[in-house]
């Protein structure tokens, strides 16, 4: 049995999450065009079987995009990402173009990258908008750096070469015990899973401006046998946000719950009432305290075989 915890690392909007979801074939990580939708490293454990035995079970940690912080939310960010080259048995480094020279992002994670004695697999996503020259020039890029044990290409959101990027993935990884059931996906709770389904629909329904200062905090989930009924606070950092949140007579805001029921009735299997309300916690992202309610602090000293 051949099993480990395997770090999704790249720059922010590399589809770190979208190739998450492709492996699991389940929706575990929220997925937006806008970049840093991810704050928190989630988990999703991947079993495969052979004859209905496990024989590999591969624990992925998708974590924030990398990239210079502007606060502290995305110091946190930041942090988490980087230290889970730490702790994790194989680090799979994703790419969606060519390599912008030195000070870049990539750079940045390259030369972390060199200094780990880790496996380490890169995966060059988005191939359906990268020409095949284009192409064949980040791989012998990255070939000719000696650091990765395997390169792939894929498009995670249509699900292309997904299956080879298991396949060399498992190949990466010793043999080991299984650490989750076999039939678990993910081991963070429902509320959490709710509160980032809520935060998605508001990060696709809102402008440039906003996204980045929406957090969810779920203030009641309460299950009974005909209907789930969920109250959830959705906070923003300036009280015109919140008029953009709730837009003219409460449109928008209206169009986010009705979104986010949907795919929360689909995932739970209960029928389900939603409550969003708006509240302003002014330049939340600049206090550890509000960060820490919002359950973003740094998560790397949790031990993930535990």
């Amino acid at each position: 049995m051949k099993s480990g915890f395997i770090g999704i690392i790249g720059r922010p909007n590399v589809g770190k999450s979208t190739l998450l979801n492709a492996i699991m074939g389940e929706k575990i990580a929220i997925t937006t065009d806008k970049p840093q939708t991810t704050r928190n490293t989630i988990r999703g454990i991947y079993t495969r079987k052979e004859d209905g035995e496990p024989v590999a079970q591969m624990c992925f940690i998708d974590t924030p995009g990398i990239h210079k912080p502007k606060n502290r939310l995305g110091s946190y960010m930041t942090e988490i990402a980087l230290n889970t080259l730490r702790e994790v048995d194989v680090v799979l480094f994703m790419v969606d173009s060519e390599y912008e020279g030195e000070g870049s992002g990539d750079d940045y994670i390259l030369d972390m990258l060199k200094s780990t004695h880790t496996p380490k697999m890169l995966v060059i996503n988005k191939m359906d908008k990268i020409e095949p020259d284009a192409f064949e020039r980040i791989y012998k890029f990255y070939e000719g750096l000696k650091v990765f044990d395997s390169i792939v290409g894929t498009d995670s959101k249509k699900g292309e070469n997904v299956d080879v990027v298991v396949s060399e993935l498992e190949n990466l990884l010793a043999e080991g015990p299984m650490y989750f059931p076999e039939d678990m996906l993910t081991d963070k709770p429902e509320r959490f899973l709710v509160a980032e389904i809520i935060r998605e629909k508001a990060l696709l329904y809102l402008n440039d401006e906003v996204p980045h200062g929406v957090a969810v905090e779920i203030e009641k989930f309460e299950e009974l046998p005909e209907i789930t009924n969920i109250s959830a606070l959705i906070y923003c950092e300036k009280e015109s946000h919140k008029k953009i949140i709730i837009g003219a007579g409460g449109r928008k805001l209206k169009g986010i719950g009705k979104s986010a029921r949907l795919e929360i009735e689909a995932m739970l299997g209960a029928k389900v009432f939603l409550e969003l309300f708006v509240k302003v916690k002014k330049d939340w992202r600049r206090s550890d305290r509000m960060i820490g309610n919002f359950g973003y602090t740094p998560s790397w000293k949790t031990d993930f075989r535990r």
